[in-house]
């Protein structure tokens, strides 16, 4: 007989709101408030152009990812959608670079976090301090997710709001202060090059609203709205930011928005900025363990690891086994450091999940007898995986190894796997 926590079925407890709260934080983590002056010092007045030539860029991505995500009601993602259409294999493969990178991220971002507290307690810059601050952060975002999605959402929800209203205040008040700027001066091909991959990196992660389809309510009317529409908002958001800093004349730092709100409002803005810094990172990571944890959740659920990571809870109705796997390995990285080699990688395997996704969205529509007006079929596709490829061409060589090892250990784990099913 089934166990109990086998048989309970997720609650379909968000709508259209909670889906763009999840992938909204996973797109504005740390990157945003680091990247400006970089971009600034690299194409000067080009920079907001830019960042809305790759937000269009990364639209077209996420309309494929939504197209996919039309044909299905079950968790999963790029995980599901690859698999579907080209086999479990490859599924598997896509979900687990996918899940790596997720993993990877999330570290990172809590070794960040803990800097950026040392700012207000400087006991969180001591290897102690550092470590008791990492442990709190997991525990309470674990304990949060297991408890119940919709009190995770409220948080997430409260967090975007303080994370979102300074920046476009900040943004706002420099450009009412400052003036709007010199006209946008086309900088040099090769001063692009350099730089436009970082601005593309800058508007990843929004797949994460694909993967916890289960518990949303109308996952294939919602998620497809949801993902093109926030990565359109965010868009703007970023240029607004960008072209804010560029009227204000900084010069390039590790921290160009505490700069630029420390020129505007002294000490008590750059507070102001360093705090937003603390609850987008806290975002991120809520997202990121509310979605990316229910990965695992679709790969027991088509046999490719134990039925275990599936199981949800009788009293919370959640994945708890999964929430805890994905969150306690996060934690370990951040608190030992090795995650720096995955972070590295990331974001070339989230890349392979693009193109996963693109090569997808055409065979799933076969398969469903879907049909779509050729622009929608053809042309924006064609778009986002060229974008894809010329930034895989950006990475080097070590970089390609280790994602194609991390893919290997992936498929040899489901080929494992797949021997004990035997």
């Amino acid at each position: 007989m089934a166990s109990a926590s086998a048989l309970v079925t997720p609650a379909r407890s968000f709508g259209l709101l909670g889906v763009i709260l999840i992938a909204a934080n996973g797109m504005i983590g740390t990157g945003i408030f680091a990247l400006p002056g970089k971009l600034d010092a690299a194409v000067g007045s080009f920079a907001p152009l830019l960042l809305l030539i790759a937000g269009l860029g990364m639209a077209c991505i996420a309309l494929s990812f939504g197209d996919c995500a039309r044909h299905f009601d079950k968790s999963g993602g790029p995980l599901l959608y690859v698999g579907t259409a080209f086999g479990p294999l490859p599924g598997f493969t896509i979900g687990w670079l996918f899940y790596v990178a997720r993993i990877a991220s999330i570290a990172a971002n809590a070794t960040v976090l803990a800097t950026t507290v040392a700012l207000f307690w400087p006991a969180a810059g001591a290897p102690l301090g550092r470590s008791i601050l990492i442990i709190l952060l997991f525990a309470s975002l674990i304990t949060l997710n297991i408890l119940s999605v919709r009190r995770a959402l409220t948080v997430l929800g409260g967090l975007t709001l303080f994370k979102i209203l300074p920046l476009a205040l900040f943004a706002i008040a420099a450009l009412l202060t400052n003036g709007v700027g010199s006209a946008p001066v086309i900088p040099p091909l090769s001063g692009v090059e350099s730089i436009a991959l970082v601005a593309l990196y800058a508007f990843t992660a929004f797949e994460a609203g694909t993967v916890p389809a289960a518990e949303a309510r109308e996952p294939k009317r919602i998620i497809p709205i949801a993902l093109v529409g926030t990565v359109l908002a965010i868009t703007i958001l970023y240029a607004l930011v960008q072209w804010a800093y560029g009227t204000a004349g900084l010069a390039n730092s590790e921290t160009p928005l505490v700069d630029l709100a420390r020129d505007l409002a002294g000490p008590v803005g750059a507070g102001i900025m360093a705090a937003t810094v603390i609850v987008s990172i806290l975002g991120n990571q809520s997202a990121s363990i509310l979605a990316s944890s229910r990965l695992t959740v679709g790969m027991a659920e088509g046999g490719m690891i134990p039925a275990r990571f599936a199981r949800l809870s009788p009293r919370f109705g959640t994945p708890v086994f999964s929430i805890l796997f994905y969150g306690l390995i996060a934690m370990a990285l951040a608190l030992s450091g090795t995650f720096v080699f995955l972070a590295v990688v990331s974001a070339l395997a989230r890349l392979f999940v693009y193109l996963g996704c693109i090569a997808a969205a055409p065979r799933l529509d076969r398969q469903f007898g879907a049909h779509r007006a050729w622009p929608r079929r053809l042309l924006l596709p064609t778009i986002g995986a060229g974008l894809c490829v010329w930034a895989m061409t950006q990475s080097n060589a070590a970089e390609w190894r280790a994602v194609g090892l991390l893919a290997l250990a992936g498929a040899s784990l489901y080929l494992v796997a797949g021997r004990r099913r035997g």
